[in-house]
């Protein structure tokens, strides 16, 4: 009952924003994004361990300080989940799952996701999305589309109020201008775009041999071949020059990887009454 509360909070709270004006103001991006941000981390299991946090977070932040929204508050997280799938939230909050990470062979590859993800925010496109939804479920709908979360009490509260997914899910026309945001956000931090396709490519590959674990991303995050020739196409517009000798990997990424492998096996959530 108190999450059902809570979730029926939030989406008062998100209507009353989204009916008060037109254009929702850096302010009310900011609210919305918090609150947002309480509900999905009472669901998902974020990782607490100190090294894997602020490796994330310093990438992260390398990345998102050199764009034009760099006034904003920008946090990172990584959730326990085997699931490929990665997020943005309204005002600068960003999730990647563990399972992702494991997809990546090298930090350029990581680093082509934060900068996409960040393209949402910058893009507002999360903002956007919620204005043309007439039910807000938002962080219940996240944790059922993101993970494996979908029995628990919050994601029936969600069900139960007509919860949509007004976050989880981008258009294509999104997609490829947050690819575009992503290969010029990571050239700024002088990191070669080069990972964006490679991981695209490799997403698709599994898609073919591990499809449960990608099929997350593929839902959120729509990916076709005309992605990866358009994120190669981005990366040679901006010049052979530009692109020399930008950064692939680390040897601190190898150990993050590793420390990242040897997390405990997320918590399958407890069904919640009344469910099969």
């Amino acid at each position: 009952m108190k999450k059902s509360r809570e979730v029926r909070r939030l989406a008062g709270f998100a209507a009353a924003v989204l009916l008060a004006a037109c254009e929702v103001s850096q302010e009310q991006e900011v609210a919305l994004g918090d609150q947002t941000a309480q509900e999905v981390q009472a669901a998902l299991p974020i990782v607490d361990d100190r090294y894997i946090a602020e490796y994330v977070a310093e990438l992260g932040d390398t990345i998102a300080k050199l764009t034009s929204r760099n006034d904003l508050d920008w946090r990172f997280y990584v959730v326990n989940s085997h699931q490929v799938n990665a997020f943005a939230l309204p005002g600068g909050h960003i999730y990647v799952n563990r399972g992702l990470i494991d997809a990546t062979d090298q930090m350029y590859e990581l680093a082509g996701v934060l900068g996409h993800e960040i393209g949402h925010v910058i893009q507002r496109h999360s903002v956007k999305q919620m204005q043309s939804q007439q039910k807000l479920g938002i962080a219940a709908t996240l944790a059922c589309t993101l993970t494996d979360i979908c029995n628990n009490e919050l994601g029936q509260a969600a069900i139960n109020i007509g919860g949509t997914a007004v976050v989880a899910r981008h258009s294509r026309k999104d997609e490829f201008q947050a690819d575009s945001e992503a290969v010029e956000n990571v050239l700024r931090a002088k990191i070669d775009p080069a990972g964006i396709p490679v991981l695209f490519e490799t997403l698709m590959e599994q898609r073919q041999t591990q499809p449960t674990v990608v099929d997350g991303w593929f839902a959120s995050h729509p990916l076709e071949e005309t992605r990866v020739a358009n994120s190669r196409k981005l990366i040679e517009a901006t010049g052979a020059d530009r692109v020399a000798g930008l950064l692939q990997d680390i040897p601190s990424y190898q150990e993050f990887k590793r420390r990242v492998a040897r997390l405990p096996e997320p918590v399958v959530p407890r069904r919640a009454p009344g469910t099969q």
